[in-house]
């Protein structure tokens, strides 16, 4: 239900005085800003009435920073200096910032930037170099582990070894915060300008996130946003604002698969459309995919052609070569929307490509014209033609990549792909026909394409903003956002293994507990390790986040309760506190961890928590019998120290054999690590298992001489006739 503002007479305020709030895509290749008023939703021009804006910032040695299309035209002059695709690098640590091999020069936060050193993933150290695209034309991602693993402190700071990302530039080292800062502000003040409103009007902003950015990619946009001077209402996820504004136009009911294809990132969710609540079912996706690696692929082949290097090398050794052949590649990529065959010029000396549709004047990336290069710059130019068919086959890999994915997403909400009612396309890279007909192919069905793709997603969270501070079209009713959370959270116990707390595709806003205990007797602290992930070992998993529960009243093992609790809030932003239930002596952490997952690290994580189960339910069970094992050792050596004294030798001899028999068995199995046979791991479990039963069964005669002294202590001193009265 809305509240009604109410006014005295003559004090109403005009509509240019009355509050808005705004939505911002923060895309990958363009970004653009939308306002919802009166229940129509429309994106915002600048003063030349372009809408789209490149995310595109360039810095200089003295003078504030270029952001938008002026930028974009700098781009092969001023390489150095240009950054794009920073939403790339948002919330990721140096290592992994690097291996998604952008052209930029990429050092650790607070370098100098004169000199700044590079650490590479294999922990090897350079001078700044231009990090270009691998080989194989799309990032490449390290092996899990390979990158070092950040810790958050419980006050929040950074206790790890892998620095934050920033890019070298004249102007100083800048983080993919303060770049998109940068990008935010010029929508923010666009926004004002556009609607004549000064900054005391805009309430806020609703900002859109991949649906698969972690908790450190989330919080470094709302930095951003923050340091933009926006007040952010809330971020929602890129595909549920689309699903919004294509729900909320087309009134449709069902259950649609919103497919976002951006510059960038890769998304797929699953949401039930039913009488205003839009309901996200399952969500699947990749951080590090989209139209830049399409570009990528053809850059790539048009290298290899005419022999100019790997693109790795290429990149490190002629940078501004390399990101104008990517341009280029862009160019030629978005051309074969509508054309058939594309033909491509690059001048090697100059550092300029231009691209010729037949019938068509040609498009010079670096703002010459097509063709021209070689006469003006003596160099050689190269010449290759891309037919469609060609470019299909390039990119036939990344579009099974997408398919796969959303067969996770679907699968995932226990549907299949011909249950779907439709498919929504989202992102400009969802216009090239080969996506189109790929999906098309794999519902069954043509997939829905009547919003602009490039605007669809700004003009939801525009929607989500006016409903937000309570305004709506006339009689629309209210409307409610469900999503979720992308992967399982939980926390490690005794053994390595993972108590999942939180299970993936969970709606949020959410907030879930857990009754914890202490392992040993006396304990006064306990650590508490947060993890991400689907299986069952923590050593299988993500790492988010560590803090000490600390002032614990020693108790015996098992007798303290400790509750953990997991929120997620309505930006999937988590935090986790620990409270002894006795005392109230309590922990928090909120996860800001300084890294980013991988490229391929979700995929893997599903992929292998399906692939590996019965692997992690032996893993488990022998885990379990380990720490039960443990706990009676233990238990018996301090009853020993005790009362030893109550056996003869050669019943003490008997329980310090089983036990001796027993440790060597722990300490078997301890150094089981990698992936054992399943004949090996059910072989010491079972061994362990004869051992810890073979203790028990030596043990039961010292447990009865144990009993009857302390019934003897008891009755010291005691007649019948006191015990009876």
């Amino acid at each position: 239900m809305a509240l009604l503002q109410i006014f005295e007479p003559g004090e109403t305020p005009d509509p240019h005085q009355r509050r808005l709030a705004i939505g911002i895509d923060l895309g990958t290749s363009n970004s653009l800003v939308a306002v919802s008023r009166s229940g129509v939703p429309e994106a915002l021009p600048d003063v030349q009435g372009r809408r789209l804006l490149p995310s595109v910032v360039q810095y200089r040695a003295d003078g504030a920073p270029v952001v938008g299309h002026e930028a974009q035209q700098a781009m092969l002059a001023d390489s150095r200096n240009v950054i794009s695709s920073v939403k790339r690098l948002m919330g990721r640590g140096l290592a992994d910032a690097i291996a998604q091999g952008l052209p930029l020069s990429l050092v650790a936060a607070g370098a100098d930037a004169a000199q700044p050193a590079i650490r590479h993933a294999d922990g090897t150290v350079e001078q700044p170099l231009q990090r270009g695209w691998p080989a194989q034309g799309a990032p490449a991602s390290h092996a899990a582990g390979d990158a070092p693993v950040t810790r958050t402190s419980a006050d929040g700071s950074s206790t790890g070894n892998d620095r934050a990302v920033a890019v070298a530039t004249v102007a100083g080292a800048v983080s993919p915060v303060e770049v998109s800062a940068e990008i935010l502000k010029v929508l923010r003040d666009r926004a004002l300008a556009t609607l004549d409103i000064d900054e005391d009007a805009l309430a806020g902003a609703v900002i859109t996130v991949p649906a698969y950015f972690d908790d450190a990619q989330r919080q470094a946009t709302k930095d951003a946003a923050r340091l933009a001077g926006l007040n952010v209402l809330r971020l929602i996820n890129e595909p549920t604002a689309a699903a919004v504004s294509y729900g909320l136009d087309e009134g449709e009911q069902g259950t649609y698969a919103i497919y976002d294809l951006g510059g960038g990132t890769f998304d797929v969710s699953v949401l039930k459309l039913t009488r205003g609540v839009f309901e996200v079912q399952s969500t699947a996706g990749d951080v590090a995919l989209g139209g830049d690696d399409f570009d990528a692929l053809i850059a790539t082949d048009f290298a290899r052609e005419h022999n100019l290097g790997e693109p790795a090398r290429l990149a490190a050794e002629h940078p501004e070569r390399w990101r104008a052949l990517l341009l280029m590649a862009r160019q030629a990529r978005e051309a074969l929307t509508d054309a058939d065959t594309v033909t491509m010029r690059f001048d090697t000396d100059a550092g300029q490509g231009a691209i010729q549709v037949a019938g068509q004047d040609g498009h010079d990336v670096s703002g010459g014209s097509a063709g021209n290069s070689s006469e003006k710059n003596g160099g050689a130019t190269l010449v290759s033609t891309l037919t469609r068919t060609r470019f299909e086959e390039l990119v036939q890999p990344l579009v099974a990549r997408t398919l796969k994915i959303a067969d996770t997403a679907v699968a995932d909400a226990g549907l299949s792909a011909q249950a779907i009612d439709g498919v929504v396309l989202v992102g400009g890279a969802t216009r090239m026909p080969v996506i189109r007909q790929a999906v098309a192919s794999h519902f069954g069905k043509p997939p829905y394409t009547g919003l602009d793709p490039d605007q669809v997603v700004a003009l939801g969270a525009a929607m989500q903003a006016a409903q937000l501070i309570g305004q709506r079209r006339d009689g629309e009713d209210d409307w409610l956002l469900l999503d979720v959370t992308p992967l399982s959270l939980g926390l490690e116990t005794m053994g390595g293994m993972v108590e999942k707390i939180i299970p993936r595709n969970s709606p949020i806003p959410l907030a879930r507990a857990q009754d914890f205990t202490t392992y040993k007797d006396g304990q006064s602290a306990m650590a508490i390790h947060v993890v991400q992930g689907e299986r069952e070992l923590v050593k299988d998993c993500r790492s988010l986040a560590r803090f000490e529960l600390r002032g614990i009243p020693p108790m015996v093992a098992g007798a303290a309760r400790i509750r953990v609790t997991f929120q997620v809030d309505a930006d999937g932003l988590l935090s986790v506190s620990a409270t002894e239930q006795s005392t109230g002596v309590a922990a928090s952490v909120t996860v800001k961890p300084s890294y980013g997952l991988e490229d391929t690290e979700i995929e893997r994580l599903l992929k292998e928590s399906i692939t590996s189960a019965r692997e992690d339910m032996q893993w488990r069970a022998l885990r379990e019998h380990q720490i039960e094992a443990a706990q009676l050792r233990e238990m018996t050596q301090n009853a020993l120290a005790e009362d030893g004294g109550l056996l003869d030798a050669a019943e003490r001899q008997q329980i310090d054999d089983a036990m001796a028999s027993l440790q060597k068995v722990l300490e078997e199995a301890q150094t089981l690590d990698g992936s054992p046979e399943e004949a090996t791991l059910l072989a010491v479990r079972d061994r362990l298992l004869d051992a810890r039963m073979n203790l028990q069964k030596v043990t039961e005669h010292f447990a009865a001489l144990r009993m009857d002294q302390a019934i003897q202590r008891a009755l010291a001193g005691k007649t019948i006739d006191g015990l009876t009265s």
